[in-house]
């Protein structure tokens, strides 16, 4: 499962695929799965910043959200070569990240997400929205 949480950790896009793949090929997926709803007009698809962990560190994701008129805040892997020209600094969109990661920790909660029992797809996905709806309503209510 992937997923994209704005700012106050709450979920904005989902993907839902096997557990084969590696993340970064189910990162731009996910990021077009992006849908807010504003109050005048139509729905958001994409926000200013985009904040990753190391895992998507790639210069083809980076050139993807720049396509997409969002800034990558993403460190640089540890093995990664050192580039040229201006230093990569991660601003303090990175430092608030700990709110995007306990999305994640409230969603381990769910028992039935963490251990991946059903055997359809679309069975999995229609639990992780329900998780996905309850914890909205959960932090909208507080």
């Amino acid at each position: 499962m992937m997923l994209i949480a704005d700012r106050r950790g709450i979920p904005v896009g989902l993907t839902v695929h096997s557990a084969q793949p590696h993340e970064i090929r189910l990162a731009e997926k996910t990021i077009h799965s992006i849908r807010v709803p504003q109050r005048r007009g139509g729905t958001r698809t994409r926000f200013k910043e985009l904040v990753a962990d190391r895992a998507y560190h790639s210069e083809l994701f980076r050139r993807f959200l720049r396509k997409r008129g969002m800034k990558p805040v993403i460190p640089l892997k540890k093995n990664a070569q050192k580039r040229r020209g201006r230093l990569l600094v991660l601003g303090d969109g990175y430092k608030e990240r700990w709110e995007i990661e306990r999305c994640f920790a409230w969603l381990d909660n769910c028992r039935r997400l963490v251990v991946r029992y059903e055997r359809y797809i679309q069975h999995y996905k229609a639990f992780s929205l329900i998780a996905l709806i309850l914890l909205c309503l959960n932090r909208l209510l507080k």
